[in-house]
């Protein structure tokens, strides 16, 4: 079961940073991330929101690569493509994995204006390791589904010099 958190940062450039660390600590096997997404907030009070995991793209290459294996049985390749990605990007689109995108819009809406958040569903990590990385960028804890104890655990992590 993944377990998910919600940091918020007092602007984007930080939270966006957290991505490109996440990234960065997935390629060395230190988390692994079932969904991420980004929230900010501008100056005039917009809300916007990027997700990391997109299953419309997806759901079309895969379907697309199904496709294409079907249509080489009855030699009409590409047209089993085209059928295929028509088919995984229709199948992604209507398929809501990963963070409740309700959930995000609910968060985001509470944000000061400036200010961003970073969604995580955590699969795994070394957690000793990743709160050593996100320390220098100050997140605050806004929502975890960790238990209380936990929960603690990280936010005096996070805010231990």
């Amino acid at each position: 079961m993944a377990d998910l958190v919600v940091l918020g940062f007092s602007d984007r450039e930080k939270a966006d940073a957290v991505l490109r660390l996440a990234k960065d600590l997935s390629h060395q096997e230190l988390l692994d991330l079932e969904d991420a997404a980004l929230a900010w907030r501008t100056m005039d009070g917009k809300i916007h929101v990027r997700q990391s995991y997109n299953p419309t793209a997806s759901g079309a290459a895969g379907g697309a690569l199904w496709g294409t294996l079907l249509g080489m049985l009855f030699l009409m390749p590409v047209f089993g493509a085209a059928v295929g990605a028509a088919t995984g990007a229709v199948a992604g689109k209507l398929s809501d994995v990963g963070i409740n995108d309700a959930f995000v819009k609910e968060i985001a809406g509470t944000l000061e204006p400036g200010s961003a958040a970073v969604f995580a569903l955590v699969r795994r990590s070394t957690p000793d390791r990743v709160r050593e990385a996100l320390r220098p960028f100050s997140p605050h804890v806004l929502r975890t589904s960790l238990t209380k104890d936990r929960e603690e655990e990280l936010i005096a992590a996070l805010h231990s010099v």
